[in-house]
């Protein structure tokens, strides 16, 4: 949760010659070299432990699954896919904090919730009952509160609370698309941390010269820049390491609840460090966006109880 919560503050704290762009192309790239030891060891320790299982047995086909299931066609294509899929989320991720701000931006990720359970319900047949939906309901009421001042007028709503909005759908489309993949053994998490991102930057790097000068290379070179390339690539590597482990045991929307109360602690940091007015809008929403976001985890701790 403190991972997630400061990942806002990092992002607008950056040099602001920084294009959004350049910022996810050199923090995927990052993320994916500090996750190849990591994916390394990761793999060492199945090959040992296949190795010294009986051939046959279930423990061996687990590991044989989890070291070979990546070469699949089928996952291949799920891993291009999530290749794409982050590398234009993560682009439309800083921008939508450059627009909408830490406390905006953070309020409305949260509708990430919504779009897990839909998802969920969809790809991975989920269940869904019906007072999670009418707090989802509530959930929604509480984003468009806040990000309006009480406003509720959508025609001008930030556009970088809709950019953060549809982040989110295509995150939680992208997360139910590889949990199956996590519960079927067919992939370690550190394997898809490193993927998806070496694939971000490919495609982010590759194709930043159609659209930006190369001379912004020359940001690299500055060691204040660096410092905020490499600190919100171990943040977010760690987060989402921990993200997909989570992912193997706890359903995508429960997995998405634990970090519920987030703006709370991006909203201090942001009035602290950037001056950000946290309104009584704010704090209205906020109240209504975690307790709804409860009481839908709440339903579906009861409704795993139960079966």
């Amino acid at each position: 949760m403190l991972l997630v919560s400061i990942q806002p503050i990092i992002a607008l704290a950056r040099d602001p010659a920084i294009d959004a762009y350049f910022f996810a192309s050199i923090t995927c790239l990052y993320q994916a070299i500090f996750f190849i030891p990591i994916m390394l060891l990761q793999r060492r320790s199945l090959k040992k432990k296949l190795n010294i299982s009986e051939s046959g047995s279930n423990e061996y086909s687990q590991y044989f699954s989890l070291l070979n299931g990546w070469k699949s066609k089928k996952i291949i294509f799920i891993l291009i896919y999530i290749g794409f899929n982050f590398a234009i989320t993560q682009v439309l991720f800083f921008f939508a904090y450059d627009l909408a701000g830490a406390i905006n931006g953070s309020l409305s990720q949260k509708t990430t919730i919504l779009f897990a359970l839909l998802f969920g319900f969809l790809l991975n047949h989920e269940k869904v009952n019906l007072k999670q939906i009418i707090f989802s309901g509530f959930l929604i009421f509480g984003v468009i509160l806040a990000t309006t001042q009480g406003q509720f007028n959508l025609l001008e709503i930030n556009i970088g609370v809709i950019l953060m909005i549809i982040v989110s759908i295509l995150w939680m489309l992208a997360h139910a698309v590889i949990k199956p993949t996590l519960k079927e053994n067919q992939l370690i998490s550190s394997q898809i941390v490193f993927i998806r991102n070496l694939l971000n930057a490919l495609i982010l790097i590759s194709t930043y010269f159609l659209f930006f000068p190369t001379t912004n290379f020359k940001l690299l070179f500055d060691p204040a820049n660096q410092f905020f390339f490499i600190f919100m690539s171990i943040n977010y590597s760690i987060d989402l390491f921990c993200w997909y482990l989570s992912l193997k045991y706890l359903d995508v929307s429960k997995a998405t609840i634990i970090i519920a109360p987030t703006p709370i602690l991006t909203a201090i940091i942001s009035t602290i460090l950037f001056g950000e007015l946290f309104t009584l809008w704010h704090l209205l929403g906020t109240i209504i966006i975690v307790i709804s976001i409860i009481i839908i985890m709440w339903e579906k701790g009861e409704k795993t109880k139960g079966e």
